[in-house]
Parts: structure tokens; sequence; C-alpha cells
């Protein structure tokens, strides 16, 4: 059965293309969506020699007509098909009023054609173009985007495919590109002072009186605890649904972006999140998802029911829908304040069950990088704080929050918090023996904690002996006094959603790593950065701050450990490189360009430095790379060393 909603999409969609102003005007035909009265106008741009134009245009999302950045007159950018081994020349034009670039994200090309102002080349003028060509050495699914300012955000990236130069290990008989991003009505630089101004401003999922009194948030003593400790639990996104729809190839949760199937068919999903500032949750209820890459590399096959795509990471997956229905592609953000949304049909037309909005997950004391469970007397703690996880209902900003169809949309509206048998008001979380909280001072220190003995650094919250490499700096809030490898966990807020979600250790290589040799050095890098004024770093400098490059000799074996100090996830690439995730593989360790280092946590990979250049290093978190988490890393050549 038809929706309304899909009645009004079909009947808008009839009412463009009838008056010549159909979606296929903004949109390039992998990412039009298949209803009636749209139709495929646009090819997949590919071969050896490709124009690209930068240029202002609008988009429409949901019926609203948006500001947008787009490439060839359509957002998302066209998508640029290659072949691994040919050569490729790509000459880019600008047409805005401003500098422009593009950077192709995870391809392995010379430093002078990555594509970053000031780091690689100096960026293409205004009304001049740039020629960049390299050979494609490479296979897999990457994409591009725009690494100037803030143009990103307004619709400046595009997918890219690379197919292998022989056999596709990768068996399917028909594939998707999806394309997650997140777009908003204000201006990048607005976005950018409201979060300078105040990093809360988009938070409308802040604990409420109405949810203490309800049990559905933290017990008051630990609502005191954080409040001390100046840190909110619910501050999982800086910018949220309050301000962002959520797209799946240029399409809002309303448009309803759809590709079809046969019963049967092994179809190929290629997951991109473009997005500024969202990483998503990503699943299709009733269908498994198999992983069969990761960041363009090939990976052992591993089937899952959910996974967690932090910006600028790429995932593809296979799924075999074997029933004549619709299915639902849920895109959550990890805030839940709002979705991107598609569906896998049969037949135009369809529309699968929307599930609600899960309820929004909660900082913990693992988050702010202090994991007590493996020490000894305290395994199996809980150190959430124990509270019930809840929507505050004036959080409800995000039209998606009302897409939510089927029995699951009844179930969100019954009040969980009275569970049969939990009786929550008798639950003393904050009273975990041997540690008061309540004496946790300014400083952070948390100075009731009796840890029996057990040998451990000190447990301030902004205790430099724990990092002696951080600048002494205003823009240093925090540091982890216990930070911990969490690539075995599931992302933040999928802990307990009853079914399987990948992790990083879930990952193995395909094919044996290309090199293996044990690294000859290591380095810590800190992920730094003060919430309260939204500033952010690495090791206490911000890209503006005068310092030298992360300096690297050509051809050596590095191990890199990344160390988050801060409470928010981020998701941090190299460029020019790929890296082995250290999980336990051995040989066939994943390979990726992006990982996001949970809060509290640490991550650690090694890496060849085989590109000679200078190459950016930042979080991919648009706004904490513009704020400053950004470095330059400079692979020298060999005779250069001294």
């Amino acid at each position: 059965m038809i929706s309304a909603l899909d009645r009004r999409q079909f009947l808008r969609g009839a009412a463009l293309a009838g008056g010549g102003a159909a979606l296929s005007a903004w949109l390039p035909a992998w990412a039009q969506t298949i209803s009636p009265g749209m139709r495929p106008t646009l090819p997949t741009v590919s071969g050896e020699d490709i124009t690209l134009t930068i240029a202002r245009q609008s988009m429409s999302i949901d019926g609203r007509q948006f500001r947008a950045i787009g490439v060839n007159g359509t957002v998302p950018a066209p998508l640029i098909r290659l072949r691994e081994g040919q050569r490729v020349r790509l000459n880019v034009i600008n047409q805005l009023e401003e500098d422009s670039s593009i950077h192709w994200h995870g391809l392995i090309l010379p430093a002078n054609m990555d594509g970053v102002p000031g780091v690689s080349f100096p960026g293409i003028k205004p009304g001049s173009n740039y020629l960049y060509q390299f050979s494609v050495v490479q296979s897999g699914t990457y994409w591009y985007h725009s690494h100037s300012g803030l143009q990103e955000q307004e619709g400046h990236y595009g997918p890219i495919i690379i197919d292998p130069a022989g056999a596709d290990p990768v068996a399917y008989d028909r594939e998707h590109v999806i394309v997650l991003a997140d777009h908003s009505a204000l201006s990048p630089q607005a976005i950018f002072r409201r979060l300078k101004v105040n990093p809360g401003h988009f938070n409308f999922q802040r604990q409420t009186l109405a949810g203490l009194l309800s049990g559905k948030d933290q017990p008051l003593k630990d609502r005191l605890d954080w409040g001390q400790m100046r840190m909110d639990p619910a501050d999982i996104s800086d910018v949220t649904g309050s301000t962002y729809t959520y797209l799946v190839n240029g399409h809002g949760p309303m448009d309803n972006w759809t590709a079809l199937f046969t019963p049967g068919e092994r179809v190929r999903l290629r997951v991109i999140n473009a997005s500024a500032m969202t990483t998503f949750n990503v699943r299709i209820p009733g269908l498994p998802l198999t992983i069969v890459q990761a960041d363009g590399q090939n990976v052992v096959p591993v089937t899952v029911d959910e996974f967690q795509i932090g910006v600028a990471e790429t995932y593809d997956v296979v799924v075999s829908p074997g029933d004549d229905k619709a299915y639902t592609l849920v895109g959550e953000a990890i805030d839940r304040s709002g979705m991107a949304r598609a569906t896998l049909a049969p037949r135009a037309g369809m529309a699968g069950e929307v599930p609600p909005l899960r309820k929004r997950p909660l900082a913990d004391m693992k988050d702010m990088g202090m994991d007590m469970s493996s020490m000894p007397g305290m395994e199996g703690m809980d150190m959430s704080g124990g509270a019930m996880r809840g929507v505050d209902p004036t959080a409800e900003k995000n039209a998606s929050a009302r897409l939510a169809t089927g029995a699951a949309a009844a179930m969100a509206t019954m009040d969980n918090s009275a569970m049969a048998g939990m009786d929550h008001s008798g639950m003393d979380h904050g009273s975990m023996a041997g540690m008061d909280h309540g004496a946790m001072g300014a400083d952070g220190q948390m100075a009731g904690m009796d840890h029996g003995g057990h040998a451990m650094g000190s447990m301030k919250m902004r205790d430099f002996s724990n990092a002696p490499q951080v600048k002494r700096d205003p823009s240093v809030q925090t540091i982890s006094p216990m930070p911990v490898d969490r690539t075995g966990e599931p992302g933040q807020g999928l802990a307990d959603v009853g079914h399987k979600v990948l992790v990083y250790r879930d990952l193995m290589a395909l094919d044996r790593n290309p090199d293996v040799r044990a690294p000859s050095r290591s380095i810590d890098i800190h992920l730094t950065g003060n919430m309260e004024r939204f500033m952010w770093s690495f090791d206490g400098e911000k890209m503006s701050d005068h310092h030298e490059p992360i300096p690297f000799i050509e051809g050596e074996r590095v191990r890199v450990n990344l160390i988050n100090d801060t409470m928010m996830g981020h998701p941090i690439h190299i460029h020019g490189h790929f890296f082995e995730l250290v999980t336990g593989h051995g040989d066939h360790a994943p390979r990726k360009h992006t990982v996001i280092v949970q809060p509290g946590g640490k991550v650690t990979w090694d890496f060849t430095a085989d590109a000679v250049g200078d190459w950016a290093f930042h979080c991919h978190l648009l706004y904490h790379m513009h704020a400053g988490m950004m470095r330059v890393v400079s692979v020298r050549p060999k005779g250069d060393a001294q």
C-alpha cells in the first residue's frame, strides 16, 4: 500500500516533471530516486579525460529549496567511475567567487595532486582551473570533496568507484551507491559562529527535570557529579538534527530515495559517509548486512545487523533480499536526533516500515577515559551511571522523528521506564563501592576513589603528567586518565541494541598486507579539545599555531597511537597513505585511511611512509578541522634524512 506521504511524493514529482523542473535538474542519474515523473538524464563521468565544474546552485530537499555548491550542476557531484591501471586527467574549473579545490579521498597519488590548499597545492582561484592527472593504482569505493573552507558542508562532494583490473572478489548482481550527508538551511559560517559562541547551541537533547523525575535520565547524584566537572553527558554531536536534514544521495527522508532489486539478487551497496559532522548508524531492519569492503579495501566477509560509519569512511555491503517487499535503509544520526532514510524495493512507489528514532545515548565514565571495569574487584561493573536513556519530547526538532510507521512506532510511545519488577528509584547508581564522585574537585580529581592498592596513574581529569607532550593550554580541557583500546566495542550508543553490530576487530583484510615489517619506532598523538570553548587540536596545538610538520622518513615503518582525551569520537584521516589497524589479525590487519577514535579511547595503527611529500592529517569532523584539529605530515626522501 502506498502511504499518504508517498502519494504526495508522486504528485509533487509529476508536477515537477510536467513543469520542466524535475528533481533530475539537481541530481545525477545514479542519485535520482525511482519514482514516477523522475527520469535519469545525467550520465556517470568516466574515461581518461573528465571535466568537472564547481559552481553555486540550488538543490531540492523534501520539497524545499536550499543553497548549495554543486559539480557539473548536481548535488551530490557526478559519480566518477574509473578502472584500476588507467591514467586519468581531471580538469577542474572553479566558477565560484572564492577559491576552491577537490581532494580525492583515499586515492594514492602524488602529493601535488592531493588537492589540499596550503599543504599540497595553492588551490583553484575563481574563474581558473587546475588539471589533476595521475595513474589509478587501486580499486574500491572512494569519494571526493572540497578541502577549501567549509564548502563540503554546502554539497561539494561526490562518489568515486574504481573497478578492479582483474576479477572482482565480491560477487553481486546489482549495485547502488549510497552517499550519506547532512545539510542545513544555515550557512556553514553561521553554524561555526554559533558553535564558537555556544558549543551546545544545537543540542536539544539535554537532560531535563522531567527526565530526572521519570527515571529516564541520570540519577541526581550522577547529574551533580557531571555538573561539577562541567561536562554534559548528552553532548554526543556538536551539530544535530535540530538544524540538519540527513540525506541519501541528496534526498531527504521524506523524499524516500528508492533503489530497486529483484528478489533473490545479491545487491552491493557502496555506502559513503560524505557528511560534514554526522556519524551514522546504518541498518536495514529485517535484512542482514555482509561487510565486504572497508575504505575501498577488500575484507573477509562478515555479517552484521548494523554498522557505525564515521565521517569519510566507506563500507561496501552485500544484501540478499529474498522477499517481494520493501525494506527501509536507516542512517540514524549517532545522537538519534534524526535519520537519513531510503528504500530498497522490487518496484517503484513502495515504502517499508520506518522504525522510530531510538533513545539517545549518554556519555559514561569510559567516555571520560576512566575505564575501571578491568580493575580488580570492579569486573563487570556498569560504568554508565545506570541511567535509562530517553528522548526529551521537546528535542524532536527533526522531521524524520515523524516518519515512524508500523508496530515499532506504536511501541515507541510506551513508557519503557515503567518496566514491571524494576524499581529504579531504589538504585543508587552513584554510590559505587570506594568511589566518591562528590569528592571530585574542580580539577577533576577523584579524591575519594580507593583502588585497593591497584597501581595506576593520576586520576585527575587534567593531569599533564599523563600526556607530557601535550601543550599546557586552555584549549586542553581534559586528559584521559585511563584510555583503553575500544576497537572491540560497538560504537557509542550501540552496546545494548540487541543485535550484532560491527566492531573494528571484526574486520580482517582479504589479502596479506603489503608490508609486514615490525615498526621501527612508535609515536603518541593526543586528540585534544575544550568542548566548552569549541577548541580542537592535536597535542594541544591547532593548525594555525606555528609548528613543524610531523616528520617521517621515506620507507620507514611507524606505529602511531591515537589517544582521545576528549569526550567526543573523532574520525581521524591521513592523506596519501593507508594504515593497518592493530587489532590482532597479524599480516591480515584491516587497511584503512580513516578511523573513529572513540571518546576516552585509543587506536593503534602501523603504516609505511611510502609517499614522499607533505600530507594533511586531521579530524574529518569539518568544524573540528576548521577549528584547528589538523596537522601536516611530512614524508622526507631517504637522502634528505639527517
